[in-house]
């Protein structure tokens, strides 16, 4: 695990207008709803032209079915995905971690739009709070900053590609 976030991008021109979605999962809402939070502050941060669109879904698993949804829409600069899965005394936490890694991944190819994985899958619930409620490595933060970064870069690649 990695202690330290990206660094904070510069913050873009109100000409550039962006748009992201969330698709936060309702389960362990103490955490989630603190990813969300997070999430949605840096990116107006940053971003001085923004529109942050959040979608609920009952758990980390459903995730991937409604940001498939919203990557066919077309319209979002960057789809970020948050939940908090944390282990049991079972197999099923890696699995449902797994089965969502996977799909994100596919979705984000598939579709052509960044999807930014902040799915968690922790120990304990003394990991969640770490990582949701705290503030040396908030994966919200995290979130918002890979989003604003690689939304910034797909949108130079698309005007070099049309230059070129």
């Amino acid at each position: 695990m990695s202690n330290l976030l990206p660094q904070r991008p510069a913050r873009l021109s109100p000409l550039q207008r962006r748009k992201f979605a969330i698709i936060a999962s309702q389960y362990n809402p103490e955490f989630v709803d603190a990813l969300v939070d997070a999430t949605r502050q840096e990116i107006e941060i940053l971003v001085a032209n923004v529109e942050v669109v959040v979608h609920r879904v009952p758990g980390a698993f459903e995730i991937p079915v409604l940001l498939q949804e919203v990557a066919l829409k077309g319209d979002f600069d960057a789809i970020i995905a948050l939940g908090v899965i944390i282990q049991g005394g079972t197999a099923h936490a890696e699995l449902i971690g797994r089965s969502v890694t996977n799909a994100l991944q596919d979705i984000a190819l598939r579709f052509r739009t960044p999807v930014i994985h902040e799915v968690l899958l922790v120990q304990n619930e003394e990991q969640a709070r770490e990582r949701t409620l705290g503030s040396e490595i908030n994966r919200g933060q995290e979130a918002a900053r890979v989003a604003v970064q690689i939304s910034q870069t797909m949108a130079e690649f698309k005007i070099k590609q049309y230059v070129s």
